[in-house]
């Protein structure tokens, strides 16, 4: 057997319709696709989420809800998590700057402090907000905050 006389099996490969050729293809005329209407001419594309002209799931279903276009989404560390992370990634100071580098948020995200949990650390923190409990536990604790805008 050679390269050169390989062929595809017999009845595996199938000649292709040649529609809109005339008379003589045996698909002349309307070309397979109807008498008229849109669907028979050229350039036709059925609309997104079209059913059939049964009513589209976008216009059965209620609206629901409200979405604030000024609200915050804060990446949120519990105190409790925070001893963990110092100790793990030898964070010398508690910051967007260093969070990212370390991976643990992107680079736009902002930085809020709860206060679940202890904390036993002395350490310095610059944050976008922090809690009433969590400021005053870090404060308890001997560290520093700066709130960032």
């Amino acid at each position: 057997m050679n390269l050169h006389s390989i062929r595809p099996a017999k009845g595996a490969t199938h000649k292709e319709k040649r529609l809109g050729r005339g008379e003589a293809s045996g698909k002349g005329g309307t070309s397979t696709k109807g008498n008229k209407g849109g669907q028979s001419r050229a350039g036709y594309q059925r609309k997104m989420a079209h059913e059939g002209g049964q009513m589209p799931i976008q216009r059965r279903l209620p609206k629901r809800g409200f979405k604030n276009n000024n609200r915050i989404e804060y990446k949120v560390f519990n105190l409790g998590q925070i001893d963990a992370l110092v100790e793990k990634y030898g964070i010398p100071e508690f910051s967007p700057e260093n969070l990212y580098i370390n991976g643990l948020i992107s680079q736009t995200d902002s930085v809020k402090i709860l206060g679940n949990g202890e904390l036993k650390a002395k350490i310095g923190f610059k944050v976008n907000a922090i809690s009433e409990k969590a400021k005053a536990a870090i404060e308890a604790a001997g560290g520093t905050i700066e709130i960032l805008k």
